[in-house]
């Protein structure tokens, strides 16, 4: 897994996080091993998170 994954205090765009699920999906076939599903769950969290950020800016 990537270091900049594992860091929580690093804040993303959703854009940014989506694209890195996108890719994610394509580099594994649609397919994922165990490592890449941790990654995977992982980086859903922090899409989620960033969702939750945007639509309180936003209000």
């Amino acid at each position: 897994m990537s270091p900049d994954l594992m860091s929580s205090g690093s804040v993303r765009s959703a854009a940014a996080l989506n694209e890195q699920i996108r890719a994610l999906w394509m580099r594994a076939g649609g397919s994922l091993s165990a490592q890449e599903r941790a990654e995977y769950e992982l980086l859903v969290v922090k899409w989620a998170e960033a969702i939750r950020g945007e639509v309180v800016e936003a209000a």
